[in-house]
């Protein structure tokens, strides 16, 4: 990007109520949203990621946004190419871009850089799915610690995506992932960053509102959407769409391998497990002001904080 721009981010948990606050924002201040989620992007996957609607896209536009279909990969580093390029439009536009989300891995990508990693290997990722079949995902995240004790330490013991990657990567090259990411200098300085994260304390709010949100999207038609997309000829339960929350374990539940109420409640748990990986990418992030998106007073002192890049 040829000219300096300010691009502000709001960085939260699943739940946080991120939507809501963003739409508050563009009220008040010219940004336009560019949505930081690695399922907005797929089309047809409306009511499990809690998509917004049509009618609040019209009143408030998320760029990047059903630009995959469910069958389509879509990386972190597709992810930084769109972004950077919606910036620069945002910003010739006379607007500021405002990144939105909770997809932490994007952010890193986008605000510290993006290592140049082998491209993924569908063969190998397969190899990689069928040694956790049969030893379960610790028992490969173990492995992945005696060659990448860095990365190990940073993914989850349960983090079936990260952890295949690190593997996959090691298994390509012979090189850790770690290595690949510090020797990444790919971070764009042409941007300022400022940071906002929404943190809900004590934790047992957040689940309260993970619970209830995950019922309205089963009563919205969770079921019904999984089913449709289970049909489709070409879309497999490994797909990286399907490995998201939800969809996954009401996949299985439509494949007959699960009853509804297993596939509600480890729904809830997965989802809860996502929430604490976010809060503990959020905690690592630099210069992050925190707020907090259910006190009354929170768009307003959100707003205090950021007049003062709007009038610099």
């Amino acid at each position: 990007m040829p000219a300096r721009i300010t691009a502000l981010c709001l960085m939260g948990p699943t739940a946080s109520g991120k939507t809501d606050l963003a739409a508050k924002l563009a009220r008040r201040f010219p940004v336009e949203v560019i949505s930081v989620d690695s399922t907005l992007v797929y089309r047809g996957m409306d009511i499990g990621t809690a998509k917004p609607t049509p009618e609040f896209l019209k009143r408030v536009p998320h760029r990047l946004v059903d630009i995959r279909d469910p069958e389509d990969s879509y990386s972190a580093g597709e992810f930084v190419e769109d972004a950077r390029a919606a910036m620069q439009e945002i910003h010739a536009a006379g607007r500021i871009p405002l990144l939105v989300g909770g997809t932490m891995m994007y952010f890193r990508a986008l605000t510290q850089g993006i290592a140049g990693l082998p491209k993924a290997d569908a063969a190998l990722r397969a190899e990689i799915d069928a040694e956790a079949d049969r030893a379960g995902w610790p028992a490969l995240h173990a492995q992945l610690a005696r060659v990448d004790p860095d990365a190990a330490e940073r993914i989850a013991p349960n983090d079936r995506q990260r952890i295949q990657r690190a593997i996959e990567v090691y298994r390509q090259s012979g090189r850790p992932i770690s290595a690949w990411q510090a020797d990444d200098t790919a971070a764009n300085d042409t941007v300022r960053y400022v940071r906002m994260g929404l943190m809900i304390e004590p934790r047992a709010r957040l689940h309260e509102r993970i619970e209830k949100r995950l019922d309205i999207i089963i009563n919205n038609g969770l079921e019904g959407e999984v089913k449709v997309l289970y049909k489709r000829p070409c879309l497999s339960r490994d797909a990286a769409s399907m490995r998201a929350v939800g969809y996954r374990q009401f996949w299985a539940y439509v494949a007959g391998e699960s009853s509804f109420d297993e596939a509600r409640y480890r729904s809830l748990v997965a989802t809860r497990q996502l929430a604490k990986r976010q809060i503990t990418w959020l905690r690592s992030e630099p210069e992050l002001t925190f707020f907090d998106p259910l006190e009354d007073d929170a768009i307003d002192a959100m707003s205090a904080f950021l007049i003062p890049f709007f009038n610099a």
